[in-house]
């Protein structure tokens, strides 16, 4: 177990040549731990939140669910042993176009407000993920907006 994942987050240091598949693998976990790192920032995962991440998961990548659970299982894993999140929103900045980041800010929206609720701690996460990301503030608040209506939940 030890060494899969030492050798799951040794792929985040992958060099940029790496091969398509490997390239997505690393897309995937490193999307996943952001989606972790949201579920946990107000220190209330609850299960709307996670539920908010595997659909997050399944439309970006279209994967099954129990791919999408074991991915969420080894991104928990990660992100309890990273020091930081730069490794991970670094990966996506280079991986993702900036229309696939703008997405990706908006599913961390909406696993913010899954539970109805935005904490400070899930705003300052935010913050921060939209600009290691590189997301233009228009379309970051964009982004929110849209996963507050998509919550249900009324515009600030």
């Amino acid at each position: 177990m030890i060494h899969t994942l030492k050798q799951l987050f040794s792929t985040l240091f992958m060099p940029p040549g790496a091969d398509a598949a490997a390239q997505e693998h690393v897309l995937r976990l490193a999307s996943a731990v952001l989606l972790v790192e949201m579920m946990r920032a107000d220190h209330d995962c609850r299960q709307v939140e996670r539920q908010a991440a595997v659909d997050a998961l399944t439309a970006g990548f279209g994967l099954a669910d129990d791919e999408v659970a074991r991915l969420l299982e080894l991104a928990d894993t990660v992100a309890r042993d990273a020091s930081d999140l730069y490794s991970f929103t670094s990966r996506l900045k280079d991986g993702f176009s900036l229309e696939q980041r703008v997405r990706m800010v908006e599913q961390l929206w909406q696993v913010a407000f899954a539970d109805g609720y935005l904490s400070h701690h899930e705003t300052q996460l935010m913050l921060k993920l939209g600009d290691l990301l590189y997301i233009p503030r228009a379309d970051f608040v964009a982004a929110k907006q849209r996963a507050r209506a998509a919550a249900g939940l009324p515009a600030a």
